[in-house]
C-alpha cells in the first residue's frame, strides 16, 4: 500500500488547496494573528527606539521579544487555521495560545533536527569539494562532485521551500510530535516531493495574487486619501509619507531618506492608522499562506474526515 504522504495528485486535493483563500473568515484566526502582529511590530519599534539611543541590552530585548511574540502568535493562528481545514469547531483563542506554548517548542525542535541533517550533508559536501584542490585527482574529482553538488544543493533548497518550511507547522498542528515530523518530512521527500511542490505552488500562487490585491487597495486608497485630506480637513501629508506609512515604514526611516515628512498631530495620526492598515494588509495574505500549507499537509495525508473543510 502507498504510504499516506504519497499520494498522488488529484482535484480533490487541488480542491482542498484552493479552498484555503477562505481563511480571512476565520475570525478567531484573523484576531490572533493581528493582534499577534500589532503587539510584536510595537515590541520591534522599541528596539529600534532603544538601540538609536546607544542601549543595546534593552533593545535586543525587546527584538528577541517581538520575534518571540509573532513566533507563537503564527503558531496560535495556525491551530486555529487547522481546525479550519480539518471541518471541527474552531477553538477558543485563549485555548490555541495555551496549546501554542506548547507546540511552539516542538515545531523548533523539528527545525533544528532537520537543518542539523542538512547541515551535516552540507558539510560532507563542502568537504569533498575542498578535496578538489588536491593536485593529482582533483580536477577529476571536481567533475564528478559538479553534478553532484548542483543536484544536492538543489534539493535542500527545493526541501526548504516546499517541504520543510511549509509543512512542519501543520504536522505539529494536528498532534504529530517532532520525531514523526520529521520522518514524515523524509518519507514525503523521498516518495512525493513533485506532488507537494506542485501544491505548494499553488499556495504560493494564491498568497501572491490576495498580496497583489491587498497592495492595490492599499496604494489606490492610499493616494485617494492623500487628495482628499487637502481637500477635506486642510491638511497637505505628502502622499509619500502616507504611502510609506500605510507599508510600514515609520517618519524616522522617511526623514533617514530624505523624503518629505510633515510632523503635524494630524499628519502623525494619518501615520499611525497607516500602521494599522499595514498590519491588516500584512495578515490577509498571512492568513491564505499559512491555511493553504494545512490544506497541502492534510491532502497529502489524507486524513479521513476531512472533507468537511471543503
Amino acid at each position: 500500500m502507498m504510504t499516506a504522504m504519497s499520494q498522488t495528485l488529484s482535484l480533490h486535493a487541488l480542491n482542498r488547496v484552493l479552498a484555503s483563500i477562505d481563511a480571512p473568515r476565520n475570525g478567531r484566526a484573523l484576531y490572533a494573528l493581528l493582534s499577534a502582529f500589532c503587539l510584536a511590530g510595537l515590541m520591534l519599534a522599541s528596539a529600534e527606539s532603544a538601540l538609536a539611543k546607544a542601549n543595546t541590552v534593552i533593545g535586543v530585548i525587546w527584538a528577541v521579544g517581538g520575534l518571540l511574540t509573532a513566533f507563537v502568535g503564527v503558531n496560535t493562528t495556525g491551530l486555529l487555521l487547522m481546525d479550519q481545514a480539518r471541518g471541527r469547531e474552531v477553538r477558543e483563542v485563549a485555548d490555541a495560545f495555551h496549546d501554542a506554548l506548547r507546540s511552539a517548542p516542538r515545531v523548533l525542535l523539528t527545525l533544528l533536527l532537520v537543518l542539523s541533517t542538512l547541515g551535516l550533508a552540507a558539510a560532507a559536501l563542502i568537504a569533498l569539494l575542498y578535496s578538489a584542490r588536491l593536485p593529482a585527482v582533483g580536477p577529476a574529482l571536481f567533475a564528478l562532485l559538479v553534478p553532484i553538488s548542483v543536484t544536492g544543493l538543489g534539493v535542500m533548497a527545493f526541501s526548504g521551500l516546499v517541504l520543510i518550511g511549509p509543512l512542519t507547522g501543520p504536522s505539529i498542528w494536528s498532534g504529530k510530535t517532532s520525531l514523526q515530523t520529521a520522518r514524515m518530512l523524509a518519507r514525503q521527500l523521498r516518495h512525493g516531493p513533485l506532488e507537494a511542490g506542485a501544491l505548494m505552488m499553488a499556495v504560493f500562487l494564491m498568497t501572491a495574487l490576495v498580496s497583489a490585491a491587498v497592495s492595490f487597495v492599499v496604494i489606490s486608497g492610499g493616494r485617494a486619501l492623500a487628495v482628499l485630506m487637502v481637500w477635506l480637513i486642510g491638511i497637505d501629508v505628502p502622499a509619500q509619507q502616507l504611502i510609506a506609512g500605510l507599508f510600514g515604514y515609520g517618519l524616522r526611516s522617511l526623514g533617514a531618506n530624505g523624503a518629505p515628512v510633515a510632523t503635524t498631530p494630524l499628519a502623525i495620526a494619518a501615520q499611525t492608522g497607516g500602521g494599522v492598515v499595514f498590519a491588516v494588509a500584512l495578515v490577509l495574505p498571512t492568513l491564505v499562506y499559512l491555511r493553504g500549507c494545512c490544506a497541502v499537509y492534510l491532502a497529502l495525508q489524507d486524513t479521513p474526515g476531512d472533507d468537511a473543510a471543503l
